[in-house]
C-alpha cells in the first residue's frame, strides 16, 4: 500500500503514474499496478489529466461526490493485502468473491466495502483494524 500522510504526495504517485503511462515513459512496478487500476477507472482519467487541480481538490461525499483517489488506492490497499495474504486466508476469500461475481473488479468492489468499513471502525473506536472482523465481513458476502 502507498504509505504517507501527504495528501499531496500520494495524489501525485497516481498523477505521475498516470502520465509516464501516456508519454510511453518506463515505470516501475507500482506505476504499473497502478495504471492498472486507473483503467479500469476511466472516469476517473479527467481528474488524473487535471494536476494542479486533482491535488487541491476536496471530494464531499455529503455532495455525493466519489473521492478518485481514496478509491483508486482503496483497489490498490486490496492489492497488498492479496499479495501478502495478508488477513491470513484473504486470498482463498478473494477467489472465491470472484467466481461469485464473475469478475475480479466486481469483487474488489464488495471488498473495498468492507474495508472502508472496517477503517472507519477502527478509526471510531481508535484502535487497529480488526483483521477477523472483517475477514467476516468478507465471508458475509458469500
Amino acid at each position: 500500500m502507498l504509505f504517507s500522510d501527504n495528501r499531496d504526495q500520494l495524489r501525485q504517485m497516481w498523477l505521475d503514474a498516470w502520465s509516464a503511462h501516456k508519454q510511453n515513459k518506463p515505470m516501475i512496478p507500482l506505476q504499473i499496478e497502478l495504471v492498472a487500476i486507473i483503467e479500469k477507472h476511466p472516469e476517473y482519467i479527467p481528474v488524473l489529466e487535471s494536476d494542479e487541480t486533482a491535488l487541491q481538490r476536496e471530494y464531499l461525499p455529503e455532495m455525493g461526490e466519489t473521492n478518485p483517489f481514496l478509491h483508486t488506492a482503496m483497489h490498490q490497499g486490496i492489492h497488498e493485502q492479496l499479495s501478502s495474504n495478508r488477513p491470513q486466508g484473504i486470498k482463498a476469500l478473494y477467489k472465491k468473491l470472484c467466481e461469485k461475481y464473475g469478475d475480479y473488479h466486481d469483487a474488489e468492489h464488495q471488498m473495498i466495502e468492507c474495508l472502508a468499513e472496517s477503517i472507519w471502525e477502527a478509526q471510531r473506536h481508535g484502535h487497529a483494524p480488526d483483521e477477523q472482523r472483517y475477514l467476516q465481513r468478507l465471508k458475509d458476502l458469500l
